[in-house]
């Protein structure tokens, strides 16, 4: 009797998701970083390299399609959350990822993005920001500072930006988060809990555009300043920061307070518990951002800001179609598109 022998799952590496096109980003870009740690990931995701598809808008974040050897399609200006919800429509097995600049998600793609957000398709949205519009050579976008100097504001904008993860968590998104580029090991870390989490999966990663806008995030990971700019959340952890962890937050009702927790200072009891799960403290955190609650200077969140399972759009939409199947039966596609009311014109 002929015994049949089973071959293993044929494991991956970083090589595998490797295109064979030619990286063209500027030199210092902060996409290498961005393409590298997703490359180093998802080998240990568990999913066959067939079922990944990357879906990009425009911009120079967009052209991350071509250098992931997986399905793709680089789509059109601002759409990119619009064709990325077809594909997993028509097939839930898929594990689709959208690629978009800060540009491409808050401006033309606006609209597409806050439905996105709300419909919960089990996708994983990665907006590169780097707070300028780089592959138009370097205007103003919707997350410019204010009073930010560039070739279509030489006065400085007078517009307030778009904070993303705000806008994310208006929106009823379901998972918010935050990271960059000069930190690869938490940027692994949150694309793993991106591709865990059942729902949209929104990561806002800083990313650096060094002809354009050089520097705009180094506080946030240079040695000197990190430990006093950025705060790094980890659920059920207290907020604490500072470069001898000697500054704390905590809530007077629901206002923010940094609090001195060096000795005589009050004690880290009071400190705020992070809560992914917390939708009205999570709004609150993600407006840690620059001068905030009667203008007092918060540093900048990294990490899971919020995550809440709910049902994803495409779990609903089998629900529906069985419902009706058991109601109906299987209907010709005229008859559910004329509906129950016809009219015959003489």
């Amino acid at each position: 009797m002929e015994t049949l022998t089973l071959e293993k799952p044929q494991s991956l590496t970083a090589k595998d998701f490797s295109s064979d096109m030619e990286v063209k980003w500027c030199p210092g870009c902060g996409d290498y970083s961005i393409l590298k740690q997703v490359q180093t990931v998802f080998p240990d995701l568990g999913i066959p390299k067939e079922n990944f598809v990357f879906i990009s808008g425009i911009g120079c974040s967009s052209r991350f399609s071509y250098y992931m050897d997986t399905y793709g399609m680089h789509s059109i200006h601002g759409r990119a959350a619009a064709i990325a919800s077809g594909v997993k429509a028509a097939n839930p097995e898929l594990s689709v990822w959208v690629v978009s600049g800060d540009g491409d998600s808050m401006s033309i793609g606006g609209n597409h993005f806050i439905h996105l957000m709300r419909k919960n398709f089990d996708i994983n949205y990665l907006m590169f920001n780097n707070q300028i519009y780089s592959l138009t050579k370097g205007q103003y976008s919707p997350t410019s500072e204010k009073g930010k100097i560039t070739k279509t504001s030489p006065y400085g904008s007078i517009e307030e930006p778009f904070n993303p993860s705000e806008l994310a968590l208006g929106a009823k998104a379901s998972f918010v988060a935050r990271t960059l580029d000069r930190d690869p090991k938490h940027m692994q870390g949150i694309l793993r809990r991106a591709h865990q989490h059942r729902g949209t999966s929104f990561v806002e990663v800083y990313q650096n555009c060094p002809v354009f806008n050089d520097g705009a995030f180094f506080a946030f990971s240079d040695k000197e300043t990190k430990k006093e700019e950025a705060l790094q959340l980890e659920d059920g952890k207290p907020l604490v920061f500072g470069n001898d962890d000697d500054k704390g937050i905590i809530l007077d009702g629901l206002t923010p307070v940094i609090v001195d927790l060096k000795e005589g200072g009050r004690g880290r009891d009071e400190l705020w518990i992070h809560d992914e799960k917390d939708k009205t403290k999570a709004n609150l955190i993600a407006r840690f951002f620059d001068t905030a609650f009667d203008g007092h200077h918060f540093p900048r969140p990294f990490g899971v800001i919020y995550a809440e399972e709910r049902p994803t759009y495409e779990d609903n939409m089998a629900a529906q179609i069985e419902l009706q199947k058991e109601k109906k039966g299987k209907q010709p596609l005229q008859k559910i598109l004329s509906g129950d009311k016809t009219w015959t014109i003489f």
